[in-house]
């Protein structure tokens, strides 16, 4: 198994390395401090099996993160390890792609259960994720946001970012026209009318939302 640890935290990504080690003795383990630079390693190492990624680092804000992991490497599964171990950040962890959520406090045969599962293409389900949820609203819109294509991801987190048409265009390096058909086509699927809307669907990618 070929693993990368995306943390800025050395000393838990120290911690987890040898957690993995133990139970995964020939396990080939990366380690990334920050979304861009486990980008760099993913595109320089195409063969990794599992992304285990800290939900909270710095530079990043609530899902986007891992979002961004997924819209560039759609077919890599990612495991969120956090110490964000709410019912409610679990559920819109999956709800928004992720392969399996463990918490940082779990045990080494729980990491290895995860792992596990996820390498045969299961779920990796914690058991506080099955809590009652109440965010039938917040829960649609991460539904409908989980439906939309990497390209359309990315205009949506531009979108989000307070982003023109034309500046959308530039950073994608596409056209105008592209850019106009991708909002359309996102707007069509998270069933708004305007770019306000979106902003405030695309609202469900931040913690601090999540669950209200």
């Amino acid at each position: 198994m070929h693993i990368i640890l995306v943390d800025d935290h050395p000393l838990f990504r120290e911690a987890l390395r040898s957690t993995i080690r133990l139970g995964l003795p020939h396990a080939r383990i990366e380690e990334a401090d920050s979304i861009g630079a486990a980008k760099a390693v993913l595109a320089e190492r195409p063969g990794i099996d599992v992304i285990v990624l800290d939900l909270s680092m710095k530079g990043v804000t609530g899902f986007d993160g891992m979002m961004s992991l997924r819209i560039r490497f759609p077919r890599i599964p990612i495991l969120v390890c956090s110490g964000l171990e709410e019912g409610r950040i679990v559920r819109e962890a999956l709800r928004l792609g992720a392969a399996g959520f463990v918490p940082k406090s779990a045990t080494r045969a729980t990491y290895m259960e995860a792992l596990d599962s996820i390498m045969r293409g299961s779920i990796y389900v914690p058991d506080l994720a099955h809590a009652h949820d109440e965010a039938s609203e917040t829960a649609d819109a991460s539904a409908r946001i989980a439906a939309l294509t990497p390209a359309q991801m990315n205009v949506l987190s531009m979108i989000k970012r307070g982003k023109l048409n034309k500046q959308i265009a530039f950073e994608l390096g596409i056209g105008d026209s592209m850019v106009k058909a991708h909002v359309s086509e996102i707007m069509r699927k998270l069933g708004v009318r305007n770019r306000t809307q979106v902003a405030l669907c695309a609202s469900a990618l931040d913690f601090d939302r999540v669950g209200m």
